[in-house]
């Protein structure tokens, strides 16, 4: 199975993702950690986020081919970060869902102010992710992890994807 978190920078992606993935025994790809993994903190250039995107879809295709459950979370804010996923999953038969992960911007203001140091992006990346956007056609389920508690999250989580 892939799951795959997708939303705004800031707005709480990995924290459900890591919850999510503890509770589920998945494994959890997380774009910020790829990015350092790969030399290229805080570097947000379309060639970065090409290597980035590039190096999680290697390691979510060996993760299926293991026969683990993915976790991925990343933006995933336009079409052609989406497919090269979808092609993955059809092409080894796994199911694909998808979560919208969302915060009001005054939650995200916030959180980027006490985080930017740390590796997450700031409120210049948030803004040109923003304007970039493609919305998803695919189903999603839609969180607001300013809104639910993790476990409120996890449980509307785990009933989308069919785990009691």
């Amino acid at each position: 199975m892939l799951i795959l978190l997708y939303g705004l920078p800031a707005t709480g992606k990995t924290t459900l993702a890591r919850a999510l993935a503890a509770s589920i025994g998945a494994q959890h790809l997380n774009s910020e950690q790829v990015r350092a993994d790969l030399g290229l903190h805080k570097q947000y250039s379309p060639e970065d986020k090409e290597a980035v995107y590039h190096a999680m879809l290697d390691r979510t295709r060996e993760a299926l081919r293991e026969g683990q459950t993915v976790v991925v979370d990343s933006t995933f804010y336009i079409e052609s970060i989406r497919e090269p996923f979808r092609r993955i999953a059809a092409a080894m038969n796994t199911p694909v869902f998808w979560v919208l992960v969302k915060a009001q911007e005054t939650s995200v203001r916030e959180r980027l102010q006490t985080i930017h140091a740390t590796g997450t992006p700031d409120l210049s990346v948030y803004y040109a992710v923003r304007d970039n956007e493609e919305p998803l056609a695919d189903p999603h389920l839609t969180v607001w992890t300013d809104e639910e508690s993790v476990e409120e999250m996890l449980e509307a989580v785990r009933n989308y994807i069919g785990l009691p």
